[in-house]
């Protein structure tokens, strides 16, 4: 086995999250800030540090209005999300093959936990790291290290899985196997290869042919 520990970012990599996010970050600049962002402006910092880094990027002034503007639209959403197509069946084969699987993600432990109640057959991971649990987010490593003090794991035994330029970064950083996707239509496959993943794959039946 090449890597017993096999780690994953959340959104556009484990559930298809791409639309509710947008959906959610364009209601709160129309509601709070009477204006509009360019998707691409809005998507390019999905999935680093965390929700009042990424707002205070649109108006460092009113985060907090926009943070609750975006969680009131946000959170009713989750009732809609699912799982990537074709993630649970290598979910399932990570298992059998008796790998420890975790997830590391930008998003705090609450609305993890709304995601997992949506989509309860993403099954139990071994250990999850949320933006809650350590001080700095990616794309520093510290989360990723994070997750595998827990295991007691080197980072030499582990992979990062993630569709963001944040979470290559923070593998990178971590000293891990990076394992950039191209399924989660929130990040453009130019930008995160330019991080240098160590792997890229497209579907998520090829993990199991890189780990």
């Amino acid at each position: 086995m090449r890597f017993p520990v096999v780690l994953f970012d959340l959104d556009g990599t484990l559930v298809d999250s791409g639309a509710i996010i947008l959906s959610s970050f364009k209601h709160a600049t129309q509601t709070v800030l009477r204006r509009d962002f360019p998707d691409d402006y809005i998507l390019e910092a999905v999935g680093g540090s965390n929700l009042t880094a990424q707002m205070e990027r649109l108006d460092p002034d009113r985060v907090d209005e926009l943070i609750a503007a975006y969680r009131q639209h946000n959170e009713p959403l989750h009732d809609e999300l699912l799982p990537c197509r074709g993630i649970l069946d290598v979910l399932d084969v990570l298992r059998v093959e008796g790998r420890e699987l975790g997830i590391v993600t930008a998003k705090r432990r609450q609305t993890l936990a709304l995601a997992f109640d949506a989509v309860p057959e993403l099954g139990e991971f071994d250990v999850v790291v949320t933006s809650d649990d350590t001080e700095l987010g990616k794309p520093h490593a510290e989360p990723i290290l994070r997750a595998l003090e827990l295991l007691e794991r080197s980072p030499a035994e582990a992979a990062y899985v993630g569709d963001s330029t944040f979470d290559v970064r923070a593998g990178n950083a971590a000293g891990v196997f990076t394992v950039a996707v191209g399924w989660g239509n929130i990040h453009p496959r130019e930008r995160v290869e330019a991080e240098s993943p160590d792997a890229f794959v497209q579907s998520p039946r090829e993990l199991l042919d890189v780990l």
